[in-house]
């Protein structure tokens, strides 16, 4: 079981890869996206990747293989295959058992580098819509993770200080951000 420590204030959990497994998904996506536009996104890449919003994704491959990607062709595309596999995406329990046992005890909220309407949609669908009120998406904040201005945001609109936030993580640009914005963290893969 997950515990965190008493003095904490509120909970702030990733998304992708932390609360929901949506990883694979989120991979197959790409790949497909990543053929469509005539270069490769190995796997190994990707998930060194995890955290970083689409746009900029699309910059990096574009700068790694020397092409020229249309930032709004392609995120259409790989949000077009992400939404056909929406199925396929499923609840991380252990995670979601530390939202079951502090909903309506502590704070709240998620803090993802994803698209706005990508990630609002995939919580509807999993019915997480009403645990939450307070969702930090890519299109909240101007510096993304490892930047702690997701996690800093989420805080702000929990009202609560960073040092009494805990954030729940599976990416090492998310740890990197959860430490620089002095919150306490969990890597949920030892969970998993």
């Amino acid at each position: 079981m997950i515990t965190i420590d008493n003095n904490i204030k509120g909970l702030i959990f990733d998304l992708d890869g932390t609360l929901i497994d949506s990883m694979q998904v989120h991979y197959e996506a790409w790949k497909d996206a990543a053929a469509y536009a005539g270069i490769e996104f190995p796997e190994d890449y990707f998930y060194s990747l995890a955290g970083i919003p689409t746009v900029k994704i699309i910059g990096i491959l574009g700068k790694k293989y020397g092409v020229n990607l249309d930032v709004d062709e392609l995120t259409q595309f790989k949000e077009k295959a992400y939404y056909k596999r929406l199925d396929e995406v499923k609840i991380i329990e252990p995670v979601f058992d530390v939202v079951k046992r502090y909903f309506e005890v502590l704070p709240m909220s998620i803090g993802t580098g994803g698209k706005k309407d990508v990630s609002l949609k995939v919580i509807e669908v999993l019915g997480l819509d009403k645990y939450f009120d307070i969702i930090v998406t890519a299109e909240d904040v101007e510096n993304h993770k490892p930047a702690p201005d997701t996690f800093l945001k989420c805080a702000e609109l929990m009202n609560i200080l960073p040092e009494y936030c805990h954030v729940f993580e599976d990416g090492e640009l998310g740890i990197q951000a959860a430490i620089e914005a002095k919150m306490s963290v969990t890597d949920i893969r030892q969970y998993l």
